[in-house]
C-alpha cells in the first residue's frame, strides 16, 4: 500500500525535515528577496518617495500571495492527503485544478488593478507625493501577477510531489534574474521605478514557466492528464483546506492598508511627516518578513510530512514534525530579534541614506514594533499545521486572531492616545496576546491525537 512506501511514513522526521524544510526556507527567502531587491535600488536610485511607493503597492503583492496559498497550500495538502489515504485516482484533480485556478485567478486579479489603480492606490494610503510612483511601479507589475501566482503556488505542488529542490532552484533563478535586471534597468538605464517593476514581472515570468514545464512534464507521483485541469467538485475541497493560508494573507494584507493609512494620516499630524512614517515601515515590514520567510517555510516544509501521516493515522510523526518546526522557527526569530535590537540603523541604513528625523523614527519601529517576534513566530507554524490535517476552520481562527481580532482594533484606539507611536505600539501587544491562543490550540490539538491514537504492530511505521 502506499501510506506503507511512501517515505514520509517511513523516513526519521527529522531527515524529512531537513529535506523538505531546508529548499522550502531558502525559496521562501529568495521570494522575499524580490521585494527587498526592489527596495534596495529603488532606495539608492529615487529615494524615500520611492520606498514609500513600494511599501503601498505591498498590498496587491500580499493579495497575489493570498490566492497562490488558497490554491497552492489548498492543493498540495490535499493531494498529501488523498495519498496517505491511499485515493490515488481522486488525488490529480488538485494538482490540475490548482494549476488551472492559479492562471485564472492572476489574470482577473492583473485585470481588475489596472481598471481601478488609482483608488486602489488611495485606499492603501497613497498620498500625492507618493502617487506618481507608486502608479507607475503598480502599472507595470500587474502584468505580473498571473505569473506570480504559479510561481508561488505552483512551488508548493512541487513539493507535494516530493520535488523541495525544484521549488528552491525555480525561486532562485527568478530572484537572480530580477536583482541582475534591477541592477541592469534602475542604474544601468536609469529607469528608476518602471525599471524595478519590468526586472521583477521578466523574474516572474521565468519561474513560472519553469512550474508549468515541471507539471506538464516532470510530476512523478502522479500522471496528470488533460481531465485533471478542467474544474470540478475537486476544487471546492481544495479550497476549504487552503483557506486558512488564504486568510492570513488576506489578513496581512488588511493590516497593511490600515497601518498605512494610519501612518499616512497620523504621519502628518507628527514630526516626521507621513513620507518618512510610510517608508520606515516598508523597509521594516519587508526586512521582517525574510524572518518570516524561515517561519513559513517551516510550516510549508513540513505540510507533506504532517499531511501524509496525519492521513495514515501516525500522530506521533505528526507531532514530531510539528514541534521541530516550531523550535527551529523561534530559534531564529529571537537571533532576528537581537539584530533589530542592537542595530537598527545599519538596517535601515542599507535602503539609502534618510534625515534623522528617518532614522528616529525607523529605529523605534523596529525596537517596539519588532519586540515579541521570536513568540510570534509560532503562528504561521501553528496555522499551517492545521491546515495540513486537514482541519481548515482552525487554521482560519488563528490566522485571524493577531491581524483582524487584535492587531486591527489596536492600531485603531492606541493612536488616538499616543498618536504615532500608538501604531508602533499595536504590534508587541498583539503578539503577546496572539501567541497565548497559539499556544491553547496547539496543545488542545496535540489532546485531541492522543485520543486517536492506536497501538501499532510495525516499528517501520513508527520510525521517526
Amino acid at each position: 500500500m502506499e501510506k506503507e512506501t511512501n517515505p514520509l511514513g517511513t523516513e526519521p522526521v527529522g531527515r524529512l525535515m531537513l529535506k523538505f524544510a531546508i529548499p522550502s526556507i531558502i525559496a521562501m527567502l529568495v521570494g522575499a528577496l524580490y521585494n527587498i531587491v526592489d527596495q534596495l535600488f529603488i532606495g539608492h536610485a529615487v529615494g524615500a518617495d520611492g520606498n514609500a511607493a513600494t511599501n503601498i503597492a505591498f498590498p496587491l503583492t500580499t493579495l497575489c500571495m493570498s490566492l497562490a496559498l488558497l490554491f497552492g497550500v489548498g492543493g498540495a495538502s490535499c493531494y498529501n492527503l488523498s495519498l496517505g489515504r491511499g485515493e490515488k485516482d481522486k488525488a490529480p484533480y488538485f494538482i490540475g485544478g490548482a494549476v488551472t485556478m492559479l492562471t485564472g485567478c492572476g489574470i482577473v486579479l492583473a485585470a481588475v488593478t489596472l481598471i481601478f489603480l488609482d483608488p486602489m492606490l488611495i485606499l492603501f494610503g497613497a498620498n500625492s507625493d507618493i502617487m506618481p510612483y507608486a502608479q507607475e511601479y503598480v502599472s507595470i507589475t500587474a502584468f505580473g501577477f498571473p505569473f506570480l501566482l504559479l510561481t508561488a503556488g505552483g512551488g508548493h505542488l512541487m513539493r507535494a510531489d516530493g520535488s523541495p529542490g525544484m521549488t528552491m532552484l525555480c525561486s532562485i533563478i527568478g530572484a537572480v534574474i530580477n536583482t541582475v535586471l534591477d541592477a541592469l534597468f534602475v542604474f544601468g538605464f536609469g529607469w528608476g521605478m518602471g525599471g524595478a517593476a519590468a526586472a521583477t514581472i521578466i523574474g516572474q515570468i521565468i519561474s513560472a514557466a519553469i512550474v508549468l514545464w515541471y507539471v506538464f512534464f516532470r510530476f512523478r507521483t502522479a500522471e496528470l492528464k488533460k481531465k485533471h485541469f478542467l474544474p470540478s467538485k475537486h476544487v471546492l475541497t481544495m479550497i476549504s483546506i487552503g483557506l486558512a493560508s488564504f486568510f492570513n494573507q488576506i489578513a496581512i494584507m488588511a493590516v497593511q492598508i490600515v497601518v498605512n493609512t494610519q501612518l499616512r494620516d497620523y504621519g502628518d499630524m507628527s514630526e516626521y511627516g507621513s513620507t518618512v512614517t510610510l517608508a520606515c515601515a516598508g523597509i521594516i515590514m519587508k526586512v521582517n518578513q525574510i524572518v518570516f520567510s524561515f517561519s513559513i517555510g517551516l510550516a510549508q516544509g513540513s505540510q507533506p510530512i504532517e499531511s501524509f501521516n496525519y492521513g495514515a493515522k501516525l500522530y506521533p510523526r505528526v507531532r514530531k514534525a510539528f514541534l521541530l518546526a516550531s523550535a527551529a522557527s523561534m530559534a531564529v526569530a529571537f537571533v532576528a530579534f537581537i539584530f533589530f535590537q542592537i542595530m537598527p540603523r545599519q538596517i535601515l541604513s542599507l535602503f539609502g541614506e534618510g534625515t534623522e528625523q528617518y532614522f528616529e523614527f525607523g529605529e523605534f519601529f523596529f525596537r517596539v514594533f519588532l519586540l515579541f517576534v521570536p513568540l510570534v513566530s509560532l503562528q504561521p507554524v501553528t496555522s499551517v499545521f492545521f491546515t495540513s490535517i486537514g482541519k481548515p476552520i482552525k487554521g482560519i481562527i488563528l490566522s485571524l486572531t493577531r491581524q483582524i481580532i487584535f492587531f486591527i482594533p489596536l492600531v485603531l484606539i492606541l493612536p488616538l492616545f499616543y498618536g504615532i507611536q500608538g501604531v508602533v505600539y499595536a504590534g508587541p501587544v498583539a503578539d503577546v496576546l496572539t501567541t497565548v491562543i497559539t499556544l491553547l490550540m496547539a496543545f488542545g490539538e496535540f489532546a485531541a491525537m492522543k485520543k486517536l491514537e492506536k497501538p501499532i504492530g510495525e516499528p517501520a511505521l513508527n520510525k521517526s
